[in-house]
């Protein structure tokens, strides 16, 4: 329980349901140069875990988050990448720490508020199925690609059916203390931050070029680490009349210290056809078929892109219907079934890799 709505619904629906519910708080490690909200946070589960009637716990995971979450982040910063630490939190902490604490403690199953869906097998010998969220503006398949079938069967997402504005009223129909609480945005478990000052504590800002398309210098920026493919701001272009379309990271080289920068959507620069896979999961075991079509996203929220996925050189590699813009080398590709035979609404998400 975070403290926010959607974990205090969750609980308050498993509670009705006649599970047998424990509350549970998960303590982080927070950078002490920004405002920590964190005692808010506990405050407020507490609060939801008292009115829903149900004991409450906290575990203490801030060695796991740093090392786990925050020095991955900053290492694939440095690297030039783009990481994700929203996957990588829910691998490493929510569904690798809590979990393995949780079971070991004689719990049967863990629940988050995550929107997300399974579908339980109607025999022993068939997977569970990880489905998209109900809600597709709040789906977060996204980041559960890296679950496996020894995590699912011991995972419950009790608000996947539901749509966002649905679990408001149900908040207010239980009466919970935090119904009205506005929605955490930013990091997992952190919160808010300006990636770039908290990064600069970490990496010494270094001034670089930016550069054109045609390789020409047309300003400067305070490092290429900080920037990210697609990001619009974070760089000075000097040489500009006020008629230029808005530029767009679209390449960056970190040994150099450069960036590159266009007009979004405009030349063949930063185009992608086929991007590498590494650190690959499929969630049902099996890999996908080379000869089927099927749905991926490089981004949270992307409309999915027709794919398929080849095997090259022993890695898998996942090649676009059409040329792809703004794909970050370091940030998560996930794959999705959504053939009609899943239903109206029932894309599965059948893993996914890191893109080299």
């Amino acid at each position: 329980m975070s403290g926010g709505v959607d974990s205090s619904v969750s609980a308050a629906l498993l509670k009705k349901q006649g599970y047998d519910v424990t509350g549970v708080f998960i303590k982080v490690w927070q950078p002490d140069f920004l405002e920590c909200t964190r005692g808010d946070d506990k405050k407020e589960a507490m609060r939801a875990a008292a009115h829903v009637g149900i004991p409450f716990r906290v575990f203490d995971f801030e060695k796991e988050y740093k090392k786990e979450v925050i020095d991955y982040m900053i290492s694939e910063y440095k690297a030039g990448r783009t990481p994700n630490p929203d996957v990588m939190c829910n691998k490493e902490i929510k569904f690798g720490v809590f979990l393995k604490k949780a079971l070991g403690m004689g719990a049967d199953m863990i629940a988050t508020g995550h929107y997300a869906r399974t579908q339980n097998a109607k025999r022993k010998t068939q997977n569970i199925k990880l489905l998209a969220g109900k809600d597709k503006n709040k789906d977060q398949s996204y980041f559960l690609w890296t679950l496996a079938q020894g995590q699912l069967k011991h995972v419950l997402f009790p608000v996947g059916d539901y749509e966002k504005p649905k679990v408001r009223k149900l908040a207010k129909k239980f009466g919970l203390p935090n119904a009205e609480r506005q929605e955490s945005q930013g990091l997992c478990f952190v919160g808010q931050l300006d990636m770039k000052e908290f990064l600069k504590h970490y990496m010494r800002k270094k001034t670089g070029d930016v550069l054109n398309e045609k390789g020409d210098v047309i300003g400067r920026h305070d490092g290429a680490m900080f920037l990210t493919i697609g990001q619009r701001h974070g760089f000075t272009v000097t040489k500009k009349t006020p008629r230029d379309k808005p530029l767009y990271v679209v390449a960056k080289d970190v040994k150099k210290n450069t960036i590159t920068v266009s007009p979004h959507g405009r030349g063949e620069h930063g185009l992608v056809k086929e991007v590498t896979l590494q650190g690959v999961n499929w969630i049902s075991g099996t890999a996908p078929r080379p000869s089927k079509v099927y749905a991926a996203r490089t981004r949270y929220r992307q409309p999915l892109q027709d794919v398929k996925i080849k095997m090259r050189n022993a890695k898998f590699i996942a090649v676009f219907k059409k040329p792809q813009r703004a794909v970050s080398s370091g940030q998560s590709l996930v794959l999705y079934d959504t053939s009609a035979s899943l239903g109206a609404g029932g894309d599965e998400c059948l893993g996914g890799g890191i893109i080299q």
